[in-house]
C-alpha cells in the first residue's frame, strides 16, 4: 500500500493547473503547465490499496492501478512503467484521453474526491520516455505468419503491437496520408500534440511492425488480395459514418461535419496547409452536440478567432454532482467543463434545430427551439422558438457505424442490429480469418474499450495462428461483452 494514512493526510485532489486562457489561445500546445513530480507522489499516496479495487472494474484494459500508484510514490519508476505497460501499450493516449472510469469507481471516491489516477499514468510513462526506458521489444522469433490490421486508430495499433511481439509479420493500412486514425486527424493538437503518436509509431516500427499509409483497402488492394496475401486479417476501421441532421436548409454552404472540419485544423498544425480551408475566424459558430468532440470544435473555433460560439446539446444541463441515476462505482451524469468550455462560448442545453437558414446558398442562422422529455421522447416547449444567428454551423453527434460499401460489403462479413461488424465472444467475423476490434464492432467509444479490444482481438488472432497464445490478455476483456 503506497501509505496507510494518506487519504487521511492528504484529503484533497490535486491536478496539474491549466495556463490561462489568454496565453493558450495563442496557441496549439497542450493546456496544462507541468506537474511536480514530488505532489504526484503525495496524490499517489492517496491509494488505499482497497481489499476489492473497484477501480479495475471501472477500467476496460483491467490497469494494475494500486500497483503503479504504491510504486510511483516509493519512487520505484521502473517497476512502475512496467506494471503500466503490462495492461496498456499506450498510456500517454489514455493518460490524456480517457475520461477516466477508474476514477469514477474509485472507492475513495465514495465520500472524498478520488485518486488522480490519469495524473499518475501520464507522468508515469512520461517520465520513462524522457529516461529512455520505452525502448523497442522486438519478437525473440518469427512465426512465418503475415496479418493485415486494417486502420490505424488505437485499437489497430494495440493489435498490431501485441501480433508483432507475438512473432508475426503485421502491415498496418491507413488510407489517409498518417498513421493514427482519430488521433491523428480528430484530436486537436492542444488536448494532445502529435510528437506522441511518432515518438511511439517510431518503437512499434523498430519492433518490426509495417505502415502503409495512403491504401484505401477495398480499392487500392481488393478484398480479395487481402485474404490472398495475409492469413489473418484484424478490421479496425472504427465508426466513421457521422450522424446527419437533414432538416431543411441541411444543403446551405457553411455546414460541416466535426470531421470535416478538425482534420483539416490539425493539417494547419502539422505544415500541410497554409491556412484552414474551413474556419471559424471571425465567424458566428453555433455548434450542434455537447459532447467530447463538440468541445473540441469550440476550442478549436477559440483558437481560430471566431467571433461568438453556441455549444447546442439536446438533453438537459446535467445536475453539479453524481445524478441520482448513476450511483458509485457507475460513471457519473454530471456538469463537466473542458478546458474548451473555460476558453469561452455559451452552452445550449434541451434545444433542438429544426431549420437551417440561409440567402444566397450559404446558411446565416438556425431555428430552434427548447424541447423537455415527455414518455421517454423529446417533446417540443410551446413558446419557445428561436433563431440564432449563424455563419458556421459544425455537427458534432457522433457515429452511426462502419463504412459498409467497399472492403466490408467485398468481404462479407455480417452486421449487427445496429450497424457494426457482427462478432463472436473470439473476436472472428463469419469470415474465416477476419476480425473486427474497436469502434468498427463495438460502435463508438472511449479509447480505453479501444485499445483493450485491440489486444484481446490479437491475443484472438495468435491462437487462430498458431492453436495457442502466451499473450496476456486483460480478464475484462477477454470475450466481447454481453450488451
Amino acid at each position: 500500500m503506497a501509505d496507510p494514512n494518506g487519504f487521511l493526510k492528504h484529503g484533497s485532489r490535486e491536478t496539474p493547473v491549466r495556463r490561462p486562457v489568454p496565453l493558450r489561445l495563442l496557441d496549439w500546445k497542450e493546456v496544462y503547465e507541468p506537474f511536480p513530480l514530488e505532489t504526484l507522489q503525495i496524490q499517489a499516496s492517496r491509494c488505499m490499496d482497497c481489499g476489492i479495487p473497484f477501480c479495475h472494474n471501472g477500467c476496460p484494459l483491467g490497469n494494475l492501478i494500486p500497483e503503479w500508484n504504491d510504486l510511483a510514490f516509493k519512487g520505484k519508476w521502473d517497476d512502475g512503467i512496467e506494471r503500466l505497460h503490462a495492461t496498456n501499450n499506450f498510456p500517454e493516449f489514455t493518460g490524456r484521453l480517457c475520461p477516466a472510469p477508474c476514477e469514477a469507481s474509485c472507492v475513495l471516491g465514495i465520500n472524498q474526491d478520488p485518486v488522480t489516477i490519469k495524473q499518475v499514468e501520464v507522468e508515469l510513462v512520461e517520465k520513462a520516455f524522457d529516461e529512455g526506458k520505452v525502448t523497442p521489444i522486438p519478437p525473440s522469433k518469427l512465426t512465418g505468419r503475415k496479418v493485415a490490421v486494417v486502420g490505424s486508430g488505437p485499437a489497430g495499433l494495440a493489435a498490431a503491437q501485441q501480433l508483432t511481439r507475438a512473432g508475426h509479420s503485421v502491415t498496418v493500412f491507413e488510407r489517409a496520408d498518417r498513421i493514427g486514425g482519430l488521433l491523428r486527424y480528430g484530436i486537436p493538437e492542444f488536448k494532445m500534440e502529435k510528437r506522441f503518436i511518432d515518438r511511439r509509431l517510431a518503437q512499434m516500427e523498430a519492433e518490426g511492425t509495417v505502415f502503409r499509409t495512403g491504401v484505401n483497402v477495398g480499392v487500392d488492394i481488393t478484398a480479395d488480395e487481402l485474404r490472398e496475401q495475409f492469413d489473418a486479417v484484424v478490421l479496425a476501421g472504427g465508426a466513421t459514418v457521422a450522424r446527419d441532421l437533414p432538416i431543411p436548409g441541411r444543403e446551405l454552404d457553411g455546414i460541416h461535419q466535426a470531421m470535416e472540419f478538425l482534420p483539416i485544423a490539425n493539417r494547419v498544425q502539422l505544415g500541410d496547409l497554409p491556412a484552414p480551408t474551413i474556419t471559424a475566424t471571425g465567424k458566428k459558430v453555433v455548434i450542434i452536440g455537447g459532447g467530447d468532440t463538440g468541445a473540441d470544435c469550440l476550442g478549436t473555433s477559440h483558437r481560430q478567432g471566431a467571433e461568438s460560439v453556441h455549444q447546442f446539446e439536446i438533453m438537459p444541463r446535467p445536475p453539479e454532482e453524481r445524478a441520482d441515476s448513476t450511483p458509485w462505482p457507475t460513471y457519473p451524469l454530471m456538469y463537466r467543463v473542458s478546458s474548451a468550455h473555460e476558453e469561452g462560448g455559451e452552452r445550449v442545453f434541451s434545444v433542438n434545430t429544426e431549420q437551417f437558414v440561409g440567402k444566397d446558398g450559404k446558411v446565416t442562422a438556425l431555428k430552434a427551439h427548447e424541447v423537455q422529455m415527455v414518455d421517454g421522447k423529446f417533446g417540443k416547449v410551446e413558446g419557445s422558438d428561436f433563431e440564432l444567428e449563424a455563419d458556421l454551423v459544425l455537427l458534432a453527434m457522433g457515429f452511426t457505424g462502419a463504412e459498409k460499401p467497399g472492403l466490408l460489403t467485398d468481404l462479407g462479413v455480417d452486421f449487427d442490429q445496429r450497424g457494426n461488424v457482427a462478432r463472436s465472444s473470439e473476436w472472428n467475423t463469419n469470415v474465416d480469418g477476419v476480425f473486427v476490434a474497436g469502434d468498427m464492432g463495438r460502435g463508438q467509444s472511449l479509447i480505453v474499450w479501444a485499445i483493450a479490444e485491440g489486444r484481446s482481438c490479437a491475443a484472438a488472432v495468435d491462437q487462430y495462428l498458431e492453436g495457442a497464445t502466451a499473450l496476456p490478455v486483460p480478464i475484462t476483456t477477454r470475450t466481447v461483452p454481453q450488451r
